[in-house]
């Protein structure tokens, strides 16, 4: 059968045969060709500017409360262990994907190692994860702080923090881990072009020419059970939380007691919602696809805590 190049516009060739489609021992693409944001390669340096200041607020925000936290002693507790947490979360999420992104929108650098596109997919999807996972530990520890504060000190102690932390980030290592492995097996024939300026679950997946009904249904399945879990204990541990603010006698003491929580519920809501946005219009893609590709963008560019 004769063999049909696909031409990319940087000069990439990436030969394929049809039969390649049915092939059983298919190698895998060396590289991909990741394009930014797509319909906007025209404004890509004037979008950077705006990427590299959220990265620049980000960096020093971060590490001033992880600074903050080490040296003052008062702060030594579960809800700041927590918020460093969500810090370095922070600080993982743009790192592993802005550098990659100021690579293609300044210096045209669109290819991506197979191997190290999988990598970064499995960093943002697993810290994705953790980040959830410690929005649920900061609601259960708002919970107990409001509703039983005098053992607050008792059933948060510093043990049950770390196997707390522990576990969280365990939770995400090991439910991400079979996404690089599935998307390894797949065979890509069709293309080696991805729509988007980072490595996305989806994206690299729909690349693949053959049935990848388990990798979707396993996404979508642990998308629903983790997610859908970690939003109904935030929404019981809030639902208490604030029952038992509404029930101080003290007016001031409410409102003081309910700003602090209303800034809680503000982080989640911005984790959550951006990011239910992004996987339903990347999975069913009812919205424009720069507009995608930018709402990915931002949802990991922005510090969620800020």
């Amino acid at each position: 059968m004769q063999e049909t190049p696909f031409c990319l516009s940087i000069g990439h060739i990436l030969p394929y045969t049809m039969s390649d489609s049915n092939s059983t021992d298919f190698t895998n693409p060396t590289t991909f060709i990741l394009l930014g944001i797509p319909g906007l390669e025209a404004a890509h340096v004037w979008i950077s500017i705006p990427f590299c200041t959220m990265y620049a607020i980000t960096i020093l925000g971060n590490f001033t409360i992880l600074f903050m936290v080490k040296t003052e002693l008062s702060l030594h507790e579960p809800m700041y262990y927590f918020l460093c947490m969500l810090a370095v979360t922070d600080l993982v999420l743009s790192t592993s994907i802005l550098p990659k992104i100021l690579s293609i929108f300044w210096f045209y650098s669109r290819e991506i190692n197979f191997s190290a596109c999988l990598t970064q997919m499995y960093f943002i999807l697993n810290f994705l994860f953790i980040q959830s996972g410690i929005l649920v530990a900061m609601a259960f520890d708002s919970y107990v702080a409001i509703c039983n504060p005098l053992r607050h000190s008792i059933i948060l102690t510093k043990t049950v923090v770390t196997k707390v932390s522990l576990a969280v980030v365990l939770r995400g290592m090991m439910l991400i881990l079979p996404h690089p492995f599935l998307a390894r097996r797949w065979p890509y024939c069709r293309t080696n072009i991805i729509p988007h300026s980072y490595c996305d679950q989806i994206a690299v997946v729909k690349l693949a020419c053959t049935n990848i009904s388990v990798s979707s249904y396993y996404s979508l399945s642990v998308a629903l059970l983790e997610i859908g879990m970690d939003v109904f204990f935030t929404t019981i541990s809030y639902t208490q939380t604030l029952r038992a603010i509404f029930r101080l006698p003290v007016k001031d003491v409410q409102l003081k007691t309910f700003g602090t929580c209303g800034s809680h519920l503000c982080v989640i809501l911005a984790f959550y919602i951006p990011h239910l946005f992004a996987a339903l219009t990347q999975r069913f893609g009812h919205v424009a696809l720069h507009l995608r590709v930018l709402m990915a963008n931002m949802y990991l560019l922005v510090p969620c805590h800020k």
